[in-house]
């Protein structure tokens, strides 16, 4: 089975025990040099999240400067009109390269959307999701069309975009989604089901239903595994790395984040949360939950918060384990974001069959 490894790419970097707060600063540079890295190491691409930046510029600055880099960009349904979206998916592939672009469906919270105008519980959140995404698809496959749905009415859609017709389908589709509605939803209309790190005992139970809903639909998904990786030359040198990540994080910050956390309404995050229970510990592994698997990193940073860590070895080891359960594709990440993807990229994607680009 062929994999696909990609890294990741955000604004602002921490915690750092070596900056001021804790913090490395980022600019335009920084992250054009790490863009370049990630596309010379063999990374097919890097997810760009919804944070500090808007992911159109930091994905068009990136792509920019690294010419095979692939962005899968966060996008929150419902922000921009679906034929607006797919007018600037179409517009970067004409700049930047076709099949360069993918998107990564976030549906996002509650709260956290009413500070854009959208006021939907759950479901509807999911509800708006299913309706916009196969608009969009269909817009960016080159359809021209009527729809009128419950969230859209649209008319002669995509009569203005025929120019810039894209070859080979719609702009593929990652998504992860942990409830039944989720779940649901990317059984019928994306094409990489993204989850988080879990044991896995569990990540195969949640799998096995998201095929069954798949099939259910006439379709095959592939599967996309979120992680970060504190991965050393032993394994006490991996886990020393995390009880330092511990050190330098401020009160403040758990504080914060793990408010955030207990008031989220999504499952991925309930199922994150439930890990460490809200629980500082002493030492990093006294929060093992599967040999090498450790969700402390949600103590301190929003989104997935598990990372495999260990020696290179039992890195390699435990991504391989992943693998025999059907996950094809990995997005992994480490700090700080620079130097892990080359220790990542020199040590452990040889072992996954992804090699250096020459040239």
């Amino acid at each position: 089975m062929s994999t696909e490894v990609l890294w990741y790419v955000i604004p602002r970097e921490g915690p750092y025990p070596w900056e001021p707060a804790g913090r490395r600063p980022v600019d335009l540079a920084y992250l054009q040099q790490l863009g370049s890295a990630v596309d010379r190491l063999g990374f097919s691409g890097a997810l760009l999240a919804t944070d500090l930046y808007d992911v159109w510029s930091l994905g068009s600055v990136v792509a920019a400067a690294a010419p095979t880099f692939r962005p899968l960009l966060a996008v929150h349904p419902g922000l921009i009109a679906p034929t607006l979206l797919a007018k600037m998916a179409l517009s970067f592939e004409a700049l930047f390269g076709a099949g360069r672009l993918r998107f990564n469906v976030v549906n996002g919270s509650t709260e956290s959307l009413r500070e854009y105008g959208l006021h939907l519980d759950h479901d509807e959140r999911y509800e708006l999701s299913a309706e916009y995404w196969s608009i969009v698809k269909r817009l960016t496959s080159g359809e021209v069309f009527d729809h009128k749905g419950r969230f859209y009415d649209l008319r002669q859609a995509g009569a203005g975009l025929r120019e810039l017709h894209r070859d080979g389908g719609h702009v593929p589709l990652w998504f992860g989604g942990s409830s039944p509605a989720g779940i649901e939803m990317a059984a019928e209309h994306v094409d990489v089901y993204l989850t988080w790190g879990e044991p896995p005992h569990l990540l195969k139970e949640k799998l096995e239903r998201v095929r069954e809903r798949a099939a259910a639909h006439g379709r095959a998904l592939r599967i996309g595994l979120r992680l970060h990786l504190i991965v050393r030359e032993s394994e006490n040198e991996a886990w020393a790395a995390a009880d330092r990540l511990l050190e330098v994080t401020s009160h403040a910050t758990y504080a914060r984040q793990l408010g955030q956390a207990a008031d989220a309404d999504g499952v991925g995050w309930e199922r994150q949360f439930r890990r460490h229970g809200g629980r500082v510990p002493a030492r990093a592994r006294d929060l093992e939950v599967y040999p090498n698997l450790w969700p402390g990193m949600g103590l301190f940073r929003p989104g997935p918060g598990t990372a495999v860590v260990g020696s290179t070895a039992q890195v390699i080891d435990r991504l391989q384990e992943f693998r025999a359960m059907g996950v094809d594709t990995f997005i992994l990440s480490g700090n700080p974001l620079l130097e892990e993807a080359y220790r990542v990229g020199e040590t452990v994607l040889p072992a996954l069959g992804v090699r250096p680009r020459v040239g």
